[in-house]
């Protein structure tokens, strides 16, 4: 127990090595017997910091905050059928990337590391651009050349050296990996202590529904940072004894960037690269995932599924969200098309969560080129 494990040939190693990737290749989980003390989570600051027993994290003095998390979960009409939305586009950053960005750094503060490398399509690289500056890290962040511009410049504004690759969200992860033989390679995919702060998305919504599970959860996916995360929470509250289930996970993919959704269709157990095409949801536009046999196990194991949405789709559920106040980035809404696809077949008085994963200030440049929006 506490300790890192490889997923391909079990070979462990301590928490305290700064390795991110096993000598073999295979990607890292952490094997950990986390603690809850309900009595004492309830009478602490409302931030993901209030499960700090079940985070992997020696010492407190390397905690490196915003004061993120415990974002509200509010109860939405979709299509005449009521939803709890984890509103994670509220995070400091803009983007629930927040969560594994606030774990994955302060743990390298504590081995004392001085410069990280990432790569991103915005969001993550934003978060641990934000983070590596509250805690005096240099942060090297490569993005595929045609990212967003607000969001490099939210990453240069953060003080981070910004790197960008042309080619595609491959090629940016290759230059990435690259940099990462000589630097400490803080991804949100390959370093398994980013998952270690996304899992308390579990925790959060089961307090927030007085420590019960929901019954469906309703995710994005793309390298599966979320779905594996909320996973891993839910997972380690039933063995705690808190839950007494884990509940379905549904996970979501634009149909223009969808290797998980066909690997399922096909029910293979290992995604194979697909043919992409530019999709809205660049969040998601993963065409290799890293972990993405994890993710379709994962799915697997709860009984869950993966829909895929369509661009036309995603407009329109984008349109609907912020027609209800809510000014949420394309991406977010692919997630919600997806609650909306389930949304016929589901139970009467099944209690299903979904998210609002980024804001839309994120994507203004998106934002304006849909002038549908004004017409519709």
């Amino acid at each position: 127990m506490n300790r890192l494990v490889c997923t391909k040939c079990k070979t462990s190693y301590p928490l305290d090595e700064p390795r991110w990737r096993c000598d073999c290749g295979g990607v890292l989980d952490i094997d950990l017997q986390p603690a809850f003390d309900l009595a004492g989570i309830k009478g602490s600051k409302p931030t993901l910091w209030r499960y700090r027993e079940a985070i992997p994290l020696k010492d407190d003095d390397n905690v490196v905050s915003l004061d993120e998390g415990f974002t509200p979960l509010t109860e939405m009409t979709i299509d005449g059928k009521a939803v709890f939305i984890k509103q994670d586009q509220l995070f400091p950053t803009g983007s629930y990337k927040d969560r594994g960005a606030s774990v994955l750094v302060s743990k390298v503060k504590e081995l004392g590391i001085k410069e990280v490398v990432e790569d991103s399509s915005g969001n993550a690289g934003s978060a641990i651009a934000a983070y590596c500056a509250r805690a005096g890290i240099g942060c090297h962040v490569y993005v595929p050349e045609d990212t967003a511009a607000g969001k490099l410049a939210q990453i240069r504004h953060y003080g981070a050296t910004l790197h960008q690759v042309p080619g595609t969200r491959e090629d940016t992860a290759r230059a990435a990996l690259l940099a990462a033989e000589k630097t400490y390679y803080a991804s949100h995919a390959w370093n398994p202590f980013f998952f270690q702060g996304t899992k308390t998305f579990a925790f959060e919504v089961c307090e927030q529904l007085g420590w019960k599970p929901p019954d469906t959860v309703i995710l994005p996916v793309g390298n599966g940072t979320l779905l594996l995360g909320a996973c891993i929470g839910f997972r380690e509250l039933r063995q705690a004894g808190i839950t007494a289930r884990v509940p379905r996970i549904v996970g979501v993919q634009a149909e223009n960037c969808a290797p998980l959704y066909h690997a399922y269709r096909k029910n293979m157990s290992e995604a194979s690269p697909v043919e992409t095409k530019e999709t809205l949801a660049e969040g998601i536009a993963i065409a290799r995932p890293i972990r993405g046999r994890q993710i379709i196990d994962a799915v697997r194991q709860t009984g869950g599924e993966f829909l895929v949405v369509s661009e036309d789709e995603i407009v329109k559920s984008l349109l609907e969200v912020c027609r209800q106040g809510y000014y949420i980035e394309p991406t977010s809404a692919a997630t919600i098309a997806g609650v909306r696809k389930y949304l016929p077949d589901s139970r009467q008085g099944e209690v299903i969560v979904s998210v609002f994963t980024g804001h839309g200030l994120k994507a203004t440049e998106k934002m304006v080129k849909l002038p549908a929006l004004d017409r519709r």
